[in-house]
């Protein structure tokens, strides 16, 4: 019996990790490095509010993250987690400013696209 229950959670751990392995990279920023002859963005350039479009979406570890281009893949994480909540599912405007490293947007608004 044991060796039933084993076969029965394969399917779903398989898909799991699946399903990471599928939107981590989604996920992940544009390279960020500046073109031959031009500096890198300095610490200032980061600190600027931006304005990020796309779809929140709920991903596989429960955080919420802003798809921003769905054929290629791309997007952000949001750290305001409870704004994000109340979007999910949903075309949104958010405004924030973008830590690279971590790719990650700190949210200061969130309103309907």
């Amino acid at each position: 019996m044991k060796r039933n229950r084993l076969w029965a959670a394969a399917p779903l751990s398989l898909g799991l990790a699946f399903g990471t392995l599928l939107l981590n990279p989604a996920l992940r920023a544009q390279s960020q490095t500046a073109p031959a002859g031009q500096a890198p963005v300095g610490q200032e350039e980061q600190q600027k509010a931006q304005v990020f479009v796309g779809k929140v979406v709920k991903i596989q570890d429960g955080r919420y993250a802003l798809v921003t281009d769905e054929q290629a893949g791309k997007g952000v994480y949001l750290d305001d987690q409870e704004k994000a909540k109340a979007f999910e599912g949903k075309n949104v405007k958010v405004t924030g400013i973008l830590e690279i490293a971590k790719n990650l947007v700190h949210v200061s608004d969130i309103q309907l696209a």
